[in-house]
């Protein structure tokens, strides 16, 4: 009778279930996505069906197919299956595991696989009293993350795993996931009747960003609001209002992607894009002070000297950013923005520092000589310090010819001006000055 209460409980689940749910794979070949890693002979299939796995990181996009394929290893392996969610497990849950696995294997030679969902959750702490279980092959580990795992996990229990990087759905294997859901009378939602229109199609799958799990969950409410109202369609308005609720992806791998993009796009000169890159930031809920700080950054290391004008204006946007907070402050960062993005670009500040850098930390440290030494205590003079050292204000053009560095690096040139806006060499006529150089540091 308890079987048979059970077996009915979860009918009743899986009628209930999300489409998501519902129609989730039961074998490999139902998985939409991921043909380089599950098409026949790529290598994680490989892995599975010969049930030849070794711990594995799944990385990937939110709605790619981790949990998906952790289940299908469940599926094809002899070995048991153990799932803990980091967000809510802690080392006391990974000791039991770890019980549980020795007492199977000692028993009946039975390995363990231990999914973790969330890998990323887990603390430095919590990891490493993971990694003694992976690393003498007690536990498998299946982790599963949105979240760049060269960030989040320890160097030990990374380089004792297999990554696999999965890429996010794309659009022509997200129509296929609408149409199975369709069709499908016993899991997805061709018991209804229901068609979409193209219009509605093509929306859900531009929004969509890849995400197969958003597809049809998004497909699932259109198709409720279509069923409320009598239409035998899905059509855009519902699909729109369907996608209204939408949060914008923006994990840990957005954060440093799209701080690049927008900072590579400040120093290409788009404005549009620079734009673009911090109007999603800004949507997402970024710091504005982190946006803040890397345009003082930029201010420097890409335009520099070209554009004195362009560190204050960055400065003053910062200072805005604290002084008057957001959401106002978004216009003084779309001021900066568009002045650091238009003006002249000269990274000679940077390179010049770099390479006085290099020569500090690869030659030898000379002497300061001895005409710029300090003079100016008792008895310097007895030692000879500020000897010879000519005062630039007292003769005619404000320079004179003398030596500033010790002799190890007299000859090293460090700052090139890049003869970009006003990049320019204004040393007095007679002192060292260089034509200006294209050069880039690279």
């Amino acid at each position: 009778m308890t079987d048979l209460f059970g077996a009915a409980a979860e009918a009743r689940l899986t009628s209930r279930a999300p489409l998501a749910a519902r129609l989730r794979p039961r074998s490999l070949d139902e998985v939409v996505g991921q043909g380089e890693l599950l098409g026949s002979g790529r290598p994680l299939r490989v892995l599975i069906e010969s049930d030849r796995l070794t711990s594995v990181v799944l990385w990937g996009p939110p709605g790619t197919g981790k949990t998906t394929i952790a289940r299908l290893i469940a599926g094809a392996t002899q070995k048991a299956f153990e799932p803990l969610s980091a967000v809510s497990a802690g080392v006391k849950d990974v000791r039991e595991v770890a019980e549980r696995a020795r007492q199977r294997l000692g028993e009946r030679g039975q390995g363990t696989i231990l999914f973790l969902d969330e890998v990323h959750r887990f603390s430095k702490t919590q990891q490493d009293a993971l990694l003694p279980h992976v690393e003498e092959g007690l536990i498998v580990l299946v982790g599963a993350t949105t979240e760049n795992p060269y960030f989040s996990l320890t160097a030990p229990l990374l380089s004792r795993s297999t990554l696999f990087r999965l890429q996010s759905v794309v659009p022509d294997e997200l129509r296929v996931l609408v149409a199975r859901a369709l069709a499908d009378t016993e899991r997805g939602l061709g018991e209804s009747q229901l068609r979409i229109d193209d219009d509605a199609l093509d929306h859900l799958v531009d929004r969509a960003e890849g995400d197969a799990r958003h597809t049809l969950t998004s497909l699932d409410v259109a198709a409720a609001l279509a069923s409320e109202a009598g239409a035998e369609a899905i059509t855009l308005e519902h699909m729109e209002t369907a996608l209204a609720m939408r949060a914008l992806r923006y994990g840990d791998d957005e954060h440093y992607d799209i701080i690049s993009a927008f900072i590579k796009s400040i120093r290409g000169s788009d404005i549009d894009a620079a734009l673009y890159w911090l109007a999603r930031m800004l949507e997402a809920g970024e710091d504005a002070r982190f946006i803040a700080r890397r345009l003082v950054i930029s201010a420097s290391e890409d335009i520099g000297l070209a554009d004195p004008h362009a560190l204050p204006i960055a400065a003053a946007a910062a200072q805005a950013v604290e002084f008057v907070g957001l959401p106002e402050a978004m216009h003084n960062l779309s001021h900066a923005v568009i002045y650091l993005a238009n003006a002249p670009k000269s990274n000679g500040a940077k390179s010049a520092l770099m390479a006085a850098l290099a020569d500090v930390r690869d030659r030898p440290a000379g002497d300061v000589p001895m005409h710029l030494r300090d003079a100016s205590y008792r008895s310097a003079g007895a030692l000879g310090h500020g000897r010879g050292y000519v005062y630039p204000h007292d003769v005619p053009g404000g320079w004179a010819p003398q030596e500033y560095r010790p002799a190890e690096v007299a000859d090293q040139v460090y700052w090139r001006p890049s003869g970009n806006g006003a990049d320019q060499d204004r040393r007095p006529t007679g002192a060292r000055t260089y034509e200006p150089t294209r050069e880039r540091d690279q």
